[in-house]
């Protein structure tokens, strides 16, 4: 059955032929990345048009994994209780195993909370989730929801962009964000250019209710990497599994989502006995990020920039990070505390950790699709015989932007340390931008750089605590600078050099002039 909207977030599809409605920034899709961006936008005051031409939440699986920095994004939308009743942790990691049973590689697991005060690895069903984001926005007096409504067109008319709908009648916004996926129209509408990484592989997705606990299967992800048919299996939450199939060649994909073919894929670990078949689609896994994200006032985010293989788990995650590194800076437009020139640092910033992602996604798909038996021998004899090689999820840095030419661990996120008082970080900053250090260094800045603080609403803890001061004090800095999405923006040793970082802050003449 399909997942409801909220009503209290979504009018209904006649209301689309008001003839004109306008708003701070309009998101054209209403899918989780979109979702958050409203949460974030509408959180911080925003007025916010939502434009959808579904009228209710895709009722199956897609998306089944998030880490713990999103987590930590759903954190700062208030979202984190929520959301943990329709997750669960990933504590076990992702075996590649071979042909033999011999396990390759192992992407490590851990129980304990990581670097972002919480799981690593989360597990979901995608229509409780978005149910969750829309109850969310729900609690937003400025975010309108329109369901039923398609966009049709978009044009830039001076401080605004105006969007024709196919009911009838005109939107505007002083920004849009098109997070209307693979086939965006915002994305055709900017002239936007696809780079193709190098991967388009089509496999089977067999999606399955368990009708026992599932005791005789792994608690892990497992990436079969078998020359003869590779595979993955996905224990994802409750009773819910996914098998991923690879299509060989001479597959007939007709012939491969049918009841009798899927059962005998899977005969090894389960059988129409032991599950019900919930959805079963071919999809071609593909490997692309775009080339301009921004053009004048209209923005990408989510698969309407880049598209990854799903060998990592990070297709969403990509797109809820552009929500969180987009949202910060929209709002500090749009309350002219930064000028529009901060909108450029966004694809800056993002598409090279990105492609970071896709690319080492890619790597594992060669890993993982390896079908010449020889090949696969030669691929199995990389990988210590004693043991598996272990390897953690990987922290790219950001491309080129705020945190200028400083190096790692700049341009990465900081850290959620449980403060002195018990509370995690995030919420005793807020969403806000942030200066942490020790007293003399903090209080020792000049009142240019303090002007700079209060144009940009940053939050200073000049009493970080042993926690913080631990982590100061093990890369040694006496202050740092944190971005609202809490990306590090660089350290200090000294009030001079904090003094430097500050001049970065994007603040604008206007706000500073306040």
């Amino acid at each position: 059955m399909a997942v409801q909207p909220s009503h209290a977030a979504c009018k209904p599809a006649s209301m689309c032929e008001r003839p004109s409605m306008t708003a701070d920034v309009a998101i054209v899709g209403y899918g989780p990345v979109g979702a958050l961006l409203a949460n974030l936008l509408g959180q911080a005051g925003m007025s916010v048009l939502v434009l959808d031409k579904e009228r209710q939440v895709y009722p199956l699986p897609r998306a089944i994994h998030f880490d713990g920095e999103v987590m930590r994004i759903f954190q700062s939308a208030g979202l984190r209780e929520a959301v943990l009743e329709v997750a669960r942790p990933g504590n076990q990691g992702m075996h590649f195993i071979n042909a033999e049973g011999r396990t390759l590689l192992i992407r490590g697991g851990t129980a304990d909370d990581g670097p972002h005060g919480c799981a690593n690895n989360y597990y979901f069903h995608q229509p409780e989730l978005e149910r969750v984001l829309r109850e969310g926005v729900a609690r937003h007096a400025g975010v309108e929801v329109r369901l039923g409504c398609e966009v049709t067109a978009l044009r830039e008319r001076g401080d605004w962009v105006e969007l024709d709908l196919a009911q009838g009648g005109t939107a505007r916004a002083r920004y849009v964000v098109g997070c209307d996926g693979a086939r965006s129209l915002v994305r055709r509408t900017m002239d936007s250019r696809m780079e193709d990484l190098g991967l388009h592989q089509p496999w089977l997705v067999f999606d399955a209710i368990l009708k026992d606990d599932g005791s005789s299967l792994p608690v892990h992800t497992v990436q079969y990497c078998d020359p003869a048919r590779p595979m993955t299996y996905c224990n994802v939450v409750g009773r819910r599994r996914r098998w991923e199939i690879m299509v060989m060649p001479g597959d007939d994909t007709a012939a491969l989502v049918r009841p009798d073919a899927l059962w005998k894929l899977v005969r090894r670990w389960v059988t129409p006995e032991q599950a019900d078949l919930e959805r079963a689609v071919v999809y071609t896994f593909h490997s692309v990020l775009a080339h301009g994200w921004r053009k004048g006032r209209m923005l990408l985010a989510g698969d309407s920039a880049h598209q990854t293989p799903p060998f990592l788990g990070q297709g969403m995650c990509a797109g809820m990070r552009d929500a969180a590194n987009l949202a910060w800076k929209l709002e500090a437009v749009l309350r002219e505390r930064a000028g529009d020139s901060l909108l450029d640092s966004y694809e800056s910033e993002r598409a090279p950790h990105v492609r970071a992602f896709v690319e080492l996604a890619v790597r594992l798909g060669d890993i993982i699709q390896t079908t010449d038996p020889e090949a696969a021998r030669e691929r199995d004899r990389r990988f210590p015989a004693g043991g598996p090689e272990i390897f953690e999820f990987p922290s790219p840095v950001l491309g080129p932007g705020l945190q200028g030419d400083a190096p790692a661990p700049a341009g990465q996120p900081f850290p959620q340390p449980r403060l002195d008082d018990g509370r995690l970080l995030d919420e005793a900053l807020g969403n806000r931008m942030a200066i942490i250090g020790d007293p003399d260094v903090v209080r020792g800045a000049g009142e240019a750089a303090r002007a700079r603080w209060r144009a940009m609403d940053a939050a200073v803890l000049d009493r970080p605590g042993r926690t913080l001061a631990a982590w100061l004090d093990a890369h040694g800095a006496r202050a740092v600078v944190l971005r609202p999405d809490r990306y590090l923006m660089g350290m200090a040793r000294t009030s001079d050099e904090l003094e430097r970082i500050t001049a970065r802050l994007p603040a604008a003449e206007v706000a500073l002039s306040q």
